[in-house]
C-alpha cells in the first residue's frame, strides 16, 4: 500500500509502497477514504509521543470501509462503513467496564501505538468494542473530522463540562479542537468567546456561532477580557491549545465554582504548568481533562449532526492529497489551515 511514513522524528516524511497491514484475531483492517491530519500528529512526528516506534506511518482520524475482518469478530464485515474513536479500548479492563474505554488500562491508539490511517488502509484493534457505523448519508470527509477533535470537543463540552443553556464558556484556541468547540456549545445554547492570535480565525469562529472572541494578540489582558464579557467570568473554559500560559488564563478566567477543560496536549516544557491553587480552592473550581470519546457516545453526536444541530462539515478548510499531506503536517506548529485538513485521496 502508499503511506506516508517518516523513520526519523523530525525529519521530512516520504509516501512510500510499504507492506499491508493483516487483521488481528479480533480487530479489522480498513481502507481509509478520508483521514483527518491533527496537530497530535505533528507531536508525534516531533517525537513527543513515547509509544511511536520507527519508522511509524501516522493518521488517527479516519473514515472508510472495512476490507478485511479477523476471525473474532462478530459485529462486523466486509464492506461496512464506519469510523473509530483515536482511542480504542481493550474491552476487558475494569475501565472499559465500566464504560471508560477513552481512558482504558491497555489501549490503543492508531497512528501512535501502531500505524496509522496516512496510508491506502489501517488496522484497527478490538473491532466489537470501538467502531462505530457511519450514517448512509455521512460522507467520509466529514466522519473523518469527528475521529480526534469533533470527539474530544463534544465529550470536552457535554459530558466533563456539563454546559446548558444560558452559560458562558470561554474556547482558547480556534484551530479544530476550538471550533469544534464552539459549535458544539453554541448548540446546547451557551455563550461562547472564542480567544485566538489571528483575525481569520477569530471570524471564522464567529461564524460558528462564538458571542464575541478576544485577539489575545492585541488584548492587554485576557483574563479581565473574559470576566468582563461575561459578567464575572466563564462557567466553563477550554485550553484548545496546549499551553501553560494558556492553561493559566483558562483556570483564571473562571467564575466561581467553574470548570477548565484541559483538551490540548501538553508536552515537553508545557507538562506542569503554574495554576493558581489559591483560586481554584478559594472559588471552589474544577479541573478536568478530556481524552477522546468512546464509541458508545457517538450515537447523540450524530444523532444532533442528523438533526442539523451540528454541522462539522462547516470546520473543513481544505482537502489534500497523501503527497500534499506532507506540507500540512511537517507546518502544523504554524497553524497554516483556518479549519481542518483532511486526506481524500490515497
Amino acid at each position: 500500500m502508499r503511506a506516508l511514513i517518516y523513520r526519523a522524528f523530525s525529519v521530512l516524511p516520504r509516501v512510500e509502497q510499504v507492506a499491508d497491514p493483516v487483521p488481528t484475531d479480533d480487530g479489522v483492517v480498513l481502507k481509509v477514504m478520508a483521514s483527518g491530519i491533527c496537530r497530535s500528529d505533528w507531536h508525534g512526528w516531533q517525537g513527543h509521543d513515547p509509544d511511536i516506534e520507527l519508522p511509524h506511518v501516522p493518521g488517527h482520524e479516519l473514515a472508510g470501509t472495512i476490507e478485511a475482518v479477523g476471525k473474532n469478530v462478530s459485529r462486523w464485515q466486509a464492506g461496512d462503513r464506519v469510523t473509530v474513536p483515536f482511542v480504542g479500548g481493550c474491552g476487558r479492563c475494569p475501565e472499559c467496564h465500566s464504560g471508560n474505554q477513552q481512558v482504558c488500562d491497555h489501549q490503543f491508539q492508531p497512528g501512535f501505538t501502531h500505524w496509522g490511517s496516512f496510508a491506502e488502509y489501517v488496522g484497527i484493534h478490538y473491532a466489537d468494542v470501538n467502531l462505530v457505523r457511519l450514517p448512509n448519508d455521512m460522507n467520509f470527509t466529514t466522519a473523518a473530522s469527528l475521529g480526534c477533535r469533533f470527539a474530544t470537543s463534544f465529550r470536552a463540552v457535554v459530558d466533563q463540562g456539563r454546559v446548558s443553556e444560558g452559560q458562558w464558556v470561554a474556547v482558547h484556541g480556534c484551530g479544530g479542537v476550538g471550533l469544534s468547540a464552539i459549535m458544539i456549545a453554541r448548540a446546547f445554547g451557551a455563550n461562547v468567546i472564542g480567544v485566538d492570535l489571528a483575525d481569520d480565525k477569530l471570524a471564522l469562529a464567529r461564524q460558528l456561532g462564538a458571542t464575541a472572541t478576544i485577539n489575545a494578540a492585541a488584548a492587554t489582558d485576557v483574563v479581565n477580557g473574559i470576566r468582563e464579557l461575561s459578567g464575572g467570568g466563564a462557567h466553563v473554559s477550554v485550553d484548545a491549545i496546549g499551553s501553560a500560559s494558556v492553561c493559566f488564563n483558562s483556570i483564571a478566567s473562571l467564575r466561581k465554582r467553574g470548570k477548565h477543560i484541559q483538551v490540548g496536549l501538553m508536552v515537553e516544557d508545557h507538562r506542569n504548568p503554574r495554576v493558581p491553587m489559591d483560586r481554584v480552592l478559594a472559588n471552589e473550581l474544577e479541573i478536568l481533562g478530556s481524552h477522546g470519546m468512546q464509541a458508545h457516545r457517538y450515537a447523540e453526536m450524530l444523532e444532533m449532526i442528523a438533526a442539523g444541530k451540528l454541522a462539522p462539515e462547516r470546520l473543513i478548510g481544505k482537502t489534500v492529497c497523501l503527497e500534499e499531506a506532507v506540507a500540512e503536517l511537517t507546518s502544523m506548529n504554524d497553524y497554516p489551515t483556518n479549519g481542518v485538513a483532511v486526506i481524500t485521496e490515497f
